[in-house]
């Protein structure tokens, strides 16, 4: 069997795989990292969204053997190592972006990707467009977008906090 070496949140794990075995298979069952979802195994719903390498990809479509030296974040590893929430997740929970929570970590790891890639900002319909390719089932979006917009100006560093965007 290929071995993969990869960093995930930071840490280096080496990882004997099949040729066949998924990144979303990996992180949950043999690095026990279960923050990343399967909710469709198609793409679709983006419930298995990590950064890898500092891009969004859907971890149910992309073979681990595909991951070798790569950088991998999960929703695990977004918030600081002294459990400070990144931005996206303080706004997420600030704005009750979410219900059920399974959709969530796949949604804030899309967003953070959606952010960074647009340091102008974005408008209520540009996050509902770059937000395509998640599903959530019980939200209906109104404050997952507000919560989006929010985390916006703090990463990029227009606001100190999620506080002052609230002003």
């Amino acid at each position: 069997m290929p071995q993969v070496t990869l960093s995930v949140n930071g840490t280096t794990h080496t990882v004997e795989v099949e040729g066949r075995t998924l990144l979303v298979e990996l992180l949950r069952e043999k690095l026990r990292l279960t923050g990343t979802h399967v909710g469709c195994d198609t793409s679709q719903c983006g419930a298995c969204v990590v950064h890898m390498d500092g891009e969004s990809v859907k971890a149910c479509t992309t073979l681990a053997v595909m991951c070798d030296g790569a950088q991998v974040t999960t929703i695990e590893g977004l918030a600081q190592a002294d459990g400070t929430l990144h931005p996206m997740q303080e706004a997420f929970r600030e704005y009750h972006a979410l219900q059920c929570g399974f959709c969530t970590p796949g949604m804030v790891m899309s967003a953070v990707d959606l952010v960074k890639k647009n340091p102008q900002g974005l408008s209520e319909q540009e996050i509902r467009e770059g937000l395509e390719g998640n599903l959530c089932r019980c939200t209906g979006y109104h404050n997952i977008v507000k919560a989006i917009a929010a985390a916006q100006d703090v990463m990029h560093g227009r606001r100190e906090s999620l506080a002052a965007a609230a002003e």
